[in-house]
């Protein structure tokens, strides 16, 4: 059973330290690397940075990072080896619920690669819907991305993921 706590800094060496992405999900493996996302996220104020732990190991973690005004970005990332066996699915949806839980947060929205497919899947089951479109820089490259967002109405009102 996956249940989410807080980062320890004793966890930031063993996600650094999973195998690498491959196929698919390689363009996306510069998030758990030395500068990725934990090294991005965890000193941003208003950031909370969950470790989701599967029978005492670290299965993924996420990221939600406020802006101060009732909304916050989402992230996740998966050990390698937990792609495509429904942990994703039970962090993000245990993850919404940690965000919700603070009253005071109406929204929460992401990014998504164009060509990652399943995450979109994922995100469009947990009732996340398109708000745009953008380009960011990555790893000195420009990368497409689709706009996703979810409010506290919609998530409580849908049922739980």
């Amino acid at each position: 059973m996956i249940t989410l706590r807080l980062l320890r800094d004793s966890d930031i060496p063993v996600i650094k330290s999973w195998p690498e992405y491959s196929g698919e999900f390689a363009d996306l493996d510069y998030c758990l690397r030395d500068g990725g996302w934990i090294d991005e996220y965890r000193k941003k104020p208003r950031t909370t940075v969950l470790v989701a732990m599967d029978q005492g190991e670290i299965a993924g973690f996420s990221l939600l990072s406020g802006n101060g005004r009732g909304s916050a970005e989402l992230r996740i990332a998966l050990h390698p080896t937990r792609i495509g066996n429904g942990a994703g699915r039970v962090v993000l949806g245990r993850t919404l619920e940690y965000c919700f839980a603070d009253m005071t947060m109406r929204s929460v929205w992401l990014i998504v690669r164009k060509n990652n497919l399943r995450a979109q899947a994922l995100y469009a089951a947990g009732r996340f819907h398109p708000t745009g479109e953008c380009t960011e820089e990555v790893l000195g490259k420009p990368v497409e991305f689709f706009k996703m967002e979810i409010d506290r109405r919609t998530f409580f009102l849908g049922g739980r993921i």
